[in-house]
């Protein structure tokens, strides 16, 4: 198995695992009398035998990631470099958003609010994270539909 398709069967089994919970939460308490409109004891084991797969594949994955080359370093590296990217650009935008909000005043007596940051260097700083971001993250795809899972 690829390691993008390990991947995807655990974005699946996660989806999956979501579903069951919602499912459970909803039937755990009901009206003394009523019956359930699923069986809670199929939910849970179906539950934990997805709970044992997305562990198994989680390991099967972090161990592949921690061993694969990348770059000089590991794919490992590789994503935690690329959710470093991620969350600088969702840093400099939110700043860049909250000094650029519109202040309406409706009089020149009511109290003027000044950014006091560049909005414009934070917006600049953001779209540079973003297109790193794009680029390794395209780079970190086409290894995992080469790489065997381990």
């Amino acid at each position: 198995m690829l390691l993008a398709e390990a991947l995807a069967r655990r974005a699946e089994a996660q989806d999956r695992l979501h579903s069951l919970t919602q499912r459970l939460t909803q039937g755990a308490l009901i009206q003394e009398g009523d019956t359930p409109v699923e069986d809670p004891a199929e939910l849970l084991a179906e539950a934990a035998h997805l709970l044992q797969e997305i562990e198994t594949l989680v390991r099967r994955i972090n161990h592949t990631n921690s061993q694969t080359p990348f770059e000089g370093a590991s794919l490992t590296d590789a994503i935690a470099r690329r959710d470093a990217l991620l969350r600088a650009r969702r840093l400099y935008a939110q700043v860049a958003d909250a000094a650029s909000a519109r202040q309406d005043r409706y009089s020149r007596s009511e109290v003027r609010y000044v950014p006091t940051v560049d909005v414009g260097a934070l917006r600049k700083m953001a779209d540079d994270a973003s297109k790193a971001y794009r680029e390794l993250d395209t780079k970190i795809q086409q290894l995992n539909w080469s790489t065997e899972l381990r």
